[in-house]
């Protein structure tokens, strides 16, 4: 019988690539899987799937899960895509140790510490983009543990892929349907979570580097809620106490609800652009209701089950392929989609 050795030196791949052809795990040339699949054709391959399951199973992957705390409910999406493939791949003897913790490098220090007292062999994570939570990533990698961020990546660590949005799009999205939607001079309100988090930061370029290309535009105020939504309701009420002239606001992350509950008590629905992010049931809502005038959604569900797939396929064969980002589909959400 053909082995997979065989059909790998046949093709001229590696084992890792035909076992991601076998399997359907994607992130193969077209040219390539055919070639592998008429190998296996001519070869008369037939796989064992009880022997794969029993080698799977003896070499069990507990892998860590930290992401932010459930104040965000955006990541309750991303917990969902973690649970449904880790039932997938339950049969194959992967295990989660799942932590959801607060905006802040100590909590996160701490969750790393606890995966690692439960003997996990790679980690995914939301990083808080701080020294020493980079150090504490090179430090997991120099010993053999790979790690994966999902939703936000980290400046200067050797991990292994990100799984998300690319931001900087995202903020030129923004930006795009605000120059679309508006005409005379705006004066912007930007409202962003918290500036440690690497993917707010580019939100915020993308946008104010496509803005710059037009000379309407002024940023006016610009602060952090921290994804709080009492904190943005008070950022947001004193905006405009101190900026009446404001005439367009700009969420950047979580804490919508809250900033847009200040917004109604001055303006009307529609009165005003208000563009965010996600498809969270309070931005749903207030989409319906016109205060919210378009939200750029991100795929959280995929990068959940995409994040998983990814690191499970690397501690099964570490000789893969893997990229060192795959990013999540675009999509704009109107109020006229929901009706």
């Amino acid at each position: 019988m053909a082995t997979i050795k065989e059909i790998a030196e046949r093709a001229g791949v590696s084992r890792g690539t035909v076992d991601r052809v076998l399997n359907n795990r994607g992130n193969v040339n077209p040219e390539t899987e055919q070639k592998i699949r008429q190998i296996m054709k001519e070869l008369h391959y037939e796989p064992n799937p009880a022997g794969m399951a029993l080698a799977a199973q003896k070499k069990k992957s507990k892998i860590g899960v930290i992401l932010f705390s459930k104040k965000n409910p955006f990541f309750d999406d991303v917990m969902q895509g973690f649970l449904d493939k880790a039932k997938d791949l339950s049969f194959y003897g992967c295990e989660l140790f799942i932590q959801r913790v607060a905006y802040h490098p100590e909590a996160q220090l701490s969750a790393i510490s606890a995966c690692l007292k439960q003997g996990v062999q790679g980690l995914i994570i939301t990083p808080y983009n701080d020294p020493r939570i980079t150090t504490k990533i090179n430090q997991l990698i120099n010993a053999n543990i790979p790690v994966i961020t999902v939703n936000s990546d980290i400046e200067n660590t050797r991990r292994l892929s990100f799984i998300g949005s690319d931001y900087y799009q995202s903020g030129r999205v923004a930006a795009s349907m605000i120059a679309k939607m508006t005409h005379g001079e705006v004066h912007l309100g930007i409202v962003s979570g918290d500036q440690k988090i690497l993917c707010h930061t580019e939100r915020c370029a993308g946008f104010a580097d496509y803005l710059s290309e037009g000379s309407r535009f002024k940023v006016v105020a610009q602060g952090e809620n921290f994804d709080d939504d009492q904190q943005s309701y008070d950022l947001v009420s004193s905006m405009l106490d101190k900026h009446p002239d404001i005439n367009c606001f700009y969420f950047t992350a979580a804490g919508v609800n809250g900033g847009c509950r200040a917004i109604a008590e001055r303006f009307k629905p529609g009165e005003i652009p208000v563009i965010a992010f996600d498809e969270v049931p309070t931005t749903i809502d207030l989409l319906k209701k016109g205060y919210i005038s378009a939200t750029i959604c991100q795929e959280p569900y995929w990068q959940g089950v995409k994040a998983l797939e990814t690191l499970f396929q690397f501690l099964s064969d570490p000789s893969c392929e893997i990229e060192d980002h795959y990013y999540a589909k675009l999509s704009l959400k109107i109020s006229e989609m929901y009706n």
